[in-house]
C-alpha cells in the first residue's frame, strides 16, 4: 500500500514542539564566538539630503566596536533594477527606514543606545507620497532617471476593442500595499574563515541564490561565499535571496576583524522588510447581455518603492489577467512608478492575486450591471476542459483546468440556493444585518521560473537514506513529503530517510522554495535521482542473487530486492545491497529541469454578515476548492490551504500598511497593523479535487498562494454583496468596519 495520499504527521514537528527549532537568534556556532552585534540607523525622514553625518559620539560610547557609513563603504553599488539601492544611504535618503549607517557593539543591549548618538543632518525635500504624485513627475526621485515612471510594458490597445459590446464596465480598483510580517524577522550572521571564505547564516528562502547575490556585492567569488539557513519563521516571498543588509553585515565583518551577527525588531521589520502587492488596477470589460464577455481591458500602475527591486510584479499580473476565463479579446498594459516609500517585492502570489482581484471584482460589477448571478456570469465563460493545453491572450498556456466542475463544487458544498433566498429574505424583511455571498474563480501559475531544482539521493552502507533539495523549506512541511516520496519509491521507512538543504556546501545548486515550486520540482528532482539510484542497486542486487539485472524488481512496499516473477524465491536489503557497492557508488545527483509552469486553480466562496448600522464585518464561511493535483499528504496540504485562506481574509478585512502625506509610515507596530485572529475566522470547508498536470513526473502542481489568491477576491466581493441592494457598489479593501461604515453613509448621504 502506498504512504502516498494518506495522513501522516509532518516529522518537522516533534522538534518544534518540544525543544524548539534552531533560529537565527539561537546560533551558537563555534565560527560566532567572539561576535559583535549589529544595528541599522535608519532614516526617519521620507525624503531628505544627508547634510552631514557625526559619528564621533556614537564611537566614544560603551562598547561600541564601530560605526560605519557609506563613506566607508568600498563596495560597488548593488546592480538590482534601473536604480540600484546604495548599501547604505549616500547624499540622500527616499524612505522611512533607509539604512544610513551601521552600528557594531560588544553587548547586544548597547545597540540602541549607540545608535541613537550617530547624529544625522536631513534637509527635508518633497516628498512623492503615493502613485498619483507619482505620475505628476512634480517631484522625481531619481533625477538621473528623469521620471518616477521606471517601467513600461505593453499598452498597444485597438480603437474597436469595445465596438459592438452591449454593456461597458470600467472600474478602478486599489489592491493595497501589505507587510509580509513573518513570525521571525530578519537576520543575519557572517565570519570570515581563516581559509578566506566567509560564512553568512541567514534567514532565508534560497540560500544558493543569497550566495550569488552577496557574493556579487562583496566582489568576490561564490565559492568563497557559504550560506547557511537554519529553521526560517516564515518567508513569504519577502526572504528570497538576500537583502543589501546581508552585503554590508559581510563587509562589516571583514572590516572590523570580528564575526557580526544582526537581529532587527519588529517596528523596523514592517518599515524596512520589502512589502507586497500595492498596484492600481483600471478594468474595462465589455459584452452581452447574456453574460458572454467579448472584451477585457486590464491597466497596471505598480507602486515600486523608493528602489525598484522586482519589476516583473506588473507583467505577471498581466500575464494571469484572463484568468479562468476564454476571454476573446485581452488587453494590458502596465506601468512600475517610485515612490517615498518602502521599496515593493515578491509577496504571497507575487502579481498573480493582484490579477485575480481585479477580474474577479470586475466580474462581479459585469453581472450586477446586466442584472445575472455572478455564478452564472462566470459558468458562462469558463474554458472548457476540452480545450486545455490552452493558451490566452495574454500568452500564458495552461495545462489542465475543470474550472465549471470547481465552481458547482463549492456552490454545492455552500448550498448556494439556499443562501440566495436567504439573503433575499433578509432584504425584503429590512434586516440590518445583511447577508453577503462573495464567489471568486481562480488559476494560479507556480513553478514560474522553469529554473529547474536539485535533487541527491544517497544509500548509506546501514540502508539509510539521505536526500538532499535545492528546495529551501520554511514550514511547508517539505521534509515530510520529500521523506514520503522516496519511501514509496524506495521502500525504506521514513524513519530511516533524512531531508538535507539550505546549505550551499552541502547542496551548492538549487533555485529554493518560491513560487509554489518545492513539490513540483524539488521533489520531482529528488523522484528522479532516487530512480538512478535504483538502476545502479539493480545491477548489485542482481549480483548477489546471481540473477540478470533485467530479471530484478524492487518491491517497494518491503524494501526489497526479488526475482521478478518469485517472491518467495531469495531477497536481499537495502542493507545488504549498500555493504557490497563501492564507497559513494549508490548515490545520484540531478537536476530537474525539464517541467513546465504548472497552473492550480479553484473556486472559493465566502459568507459574511455585515451589520448596515455599524459596518461591523462577521466572516461566517469560507467553502473552498483548491486543486494541486495529487495530494502527497493531506495533513500538509490542509495546512497550506488553511494558511492561503487566513492571509487573503486577513488582506480582505483587515491588512494595510498606510502612509501619511508625508511619507511616515502609520501602521509600522504591530498595534496599528492589524492581523487576522482565530476570533476573526470560521472552520473553513475543505472541498476535495485533483487533477493531474503531465508537466512533471509526480502530476503536482504547487498550492502555497493559491488559496490566497481565490479567497482575498472571495471575502471582498461578499463584502460588496452584502450592502449592494443599499446602492453600495465599491468599496475599497481592506474592508474594515470603518470602510464600510463610510461608503454606507456616503450612500444613504446622496440619497
Amino acid at each position: 500500500m502506498s504512504i502516498a495520499g494518506t495522513r501522516v504527521v509532518r516529522v518537522e514537528d516533534q522538534k518544534l514542539i518540544t525543544t524548539g527549532g534552531t533560529y537565527l537568534d539561537d546560533l551558537r556556532e563555534p565560527e560566532l564566538t567572539g561576535a559583535v552585534h549589529a544595528m541599522f540607523v535608519r532614516s526617519p525622514i521620507a525624503h531628505a539630503t544627508i547634510t552631514a553625518i557625526d559619528t564621533a559620539q556614537a564611537r566614544a560610547a560603551e562598547g561600541v566596536v564601530a560605526v560605519y557609513t557609506a563613506a566607508d563603504l568600498d563596495l560597488e553599488p548593488g546592480a538590482a533594477g534601473p536604480v540600484p539601492q546604495p548599501w547604505l544611504a549616500d547624499g540622500v535618503v527616499r524612505y522611512v527606514g533607509e539604512p544610513v549607517a551601521l552600528v557594531l557593539t560588544e553587548r547586544r543591549y548597547q545597540l540602541a543606545d549607540a545608535a541613537e548618538l550617530v547624529d544625522v543632518d536631513y534637509e527635508p525635500l518633497e516628498v512623492v507620497s503615493g502613485l498619483d504624485a507619482a505620475l505628476t513627475d512634480d517631484t522625481v526621485l531619481h533625477p538621473e532617471v528623469g521620471s518616477n515612471t521606471v517601467q513600461t510594458h505593453g499598452g498597444d490597445f485597438a480603437d474597436d476593442t469595445f465596438d459592438g459590446c452591449e454593456v461597458v464596465v470600467t472600474r478602478t480598483l486599489d489592491n493595497q500595499r501589505v507587510a509580509p510580517a513573518p513570525l521571525e524577522v530578519r537576520g543575519a550572521a557572517c565570519a570570515w574563515g581563516d581559509d578566506g571564505r566567509l560564512t553568512v547564516w541567514l534567514s532565508t528562502q534560497n540560500a544558493q541564490l543569497a550566495r550569488a547575490a552577496i557574493a556579487q556585492g562583496l566582489g568576490t567569488d561564490p565559492e568563497r561565499v557559504r550560506v547557511i539557513t537554519p529553521d526560517v519563521g516564515g518567508g513569504f516571498g519577502a526572504k528570497i535571496g538576500a537583502d543589501p543588509e546581508a552585503v554590508v553585515l559581510g563587509w562589516a565583518a571583514s572590516a572590523a576583524g570580528r564575526p557580526v551577527r544582526w537581529t532587527e525588531d519588529r517596528s523596523e521589520n514592517m518599515t524596512a522588510m520589502t512589502h507586497g502587492r500595492a498596484q492600481r488596477n483600471t478594468v474595462t470589460i465589455g459584452g452581452r447581455r447574456d453574460g458572454t464577455v467579448e472584451a477585457v481591458r486590464l491597466e497596471v500602475v505598480q507602486d515600486a518603492g523608493a528602489y525598484p527591486r522586482t519589476l516583473f510584479l506588473p507583467m505577471l499580473t498581466e500575464l494571469m489577467s484572463a484568468g479562468v476565463y476564454r476571454f476573446p479579446r485581452v488587453e494590458t498594459a502596465s506601468r512600475a512608478v517610485v515612490t517615498n516609500t518602502t521599496p515593493i517585492a515578491a509577496y504571497r502570489g507575487a502579481g498573480r492575486p493582484e490579477a485575480t482581484a481585479a477580474i474577479e471584482r470586475v466580474l462581479d460589477i459585469f453581472a450586477a450591471e446586466i442584472g445575472a448571478d455572478p455564478a452564472e456570469v462566470r459558468r458562462t465563460n469558463f474554458i472548457p476542459p476540452e480545450e486545455f493545453p490552452y493558451t490566452t491572450p495574454t500568452g500564458a498556456t495552461y495545462d489542465t483546468g475543470e474550472y465549471a466542475e470547481a465552481l458547482d463544487r463549492v456552490l454545492e458544498a455552500g448550498g448556494y440556493a439556499d443562501l440566495r433566498a436567504e439573503q433575499r429574505r433578509r432584504r425584503e424583511a429590512g434586516d440590518p444585518v445583511a447577508l453577503g455571498l462573495g464567489l471568486a474563480s481562480y488559476v494560479e501559475i507556480t513553478g514560474a521560473d522553469r529554473g529547474g531544482e536539485s535533487g541527491r539521493v544517497d544509500i548509506h552502507p546501514d540502508g539509510s537514506v539521505t536526500a538532499y533539495t535545492g528546495s529551501s523549506p520554511h514550514g511547508q512541511g517539505l521534509d515530510t513529503t520529500l521523506a514520503m516520496l522516496l519511501c514509496d519509491q524506495l521502500g525504506v521507512p521514513m524513519d530511516r530517510i533524512t531531508i538535507r538543504h539550505g546549505d550551499t556546501d552541502e547542496v551548492p545548486a538549487g533555485i529554493g522554495t518560491m513560487g509554489s515550486r518545492s513539490l513540483q520540482a524539488g521533489g520531482s528532482a529528488v523522484r528522479r535521482a532516487a530512480d538512478e539510484v535504483i538502476e545502479k542497486a539493480r545491477k548489485i542486487a542482481a549480483e548477489h542473487l546471481e540473477a540478470a539485472p533485467d530479471d530484478l524488481e524492487l518491491d517497494p512496499s518491503a524494501g526489497l530486492w526479488q526475482v521478478r516473477g518469485a517472491p518467495t524465491a531469495a531477497t536481499v536489503t537495502w542493507a545488504e545491497v549498500a555493504a557490497r557497492a563501492e564507497p559513494g557508488e549508490l548515490s545520484a545527483d540531478v537536476w530537474f529541469g525539464d517541467g513546465g509552469s504548472t497552473y492550480p486553480f479553484g473556486a472559493h466562496l465566502a459568507v459574511v454578515e455585515v451589520d448596515t448600522e455599524t459596518g461591523k464585518v462577521a466572516l461566517r464561511r469560507i467553502v473552498a476548492v483548491d486543486d494541486a493535483g495529487p495530494v502527497i499528504n493531506p495533513v500538509t496540504f490542509a495546512g497550506q490551504r488553511h494558511g492561503g485562506l487566513g492571509q487573503g481574509v486577513a488582506q480582505a478585512l483587515l491588512e494595510v500598511m498606510d502612509y501619511d502625506a508625508d511619507g511616515n509610515p502609520t501602521t509600522a507596530t504591530l498595534a496599528d497593523y492589524s492581523f487576522v485572529t482565530a476570533t476573526e475566522l470560521p472552520d473553513f470547508d475543505l472541498v476535495e479535487m485533483a487533477t493531474p498536470t503531465p508537466e512533471n513526473p509526480l502530476g503536482v502542481k504547487g498550492i502555497g498562494e493559491a488559496a490566497t489568491i481565490g479567497s482575498t477576491p472571495a471575502v471582498h466581493n461578499a463584502v460588496v454583496d452584502a450592502v449592494a441592494h443599499l446602492g453600495v457598489t465599491h468599496i475599497d479593501m481592506p474592508t474594515t468596519p470603518l470602510r464600510v461604515w463610510q461608503e454606507l453613509a456616503r450612500v444613504r448621504e446622496a440619497d
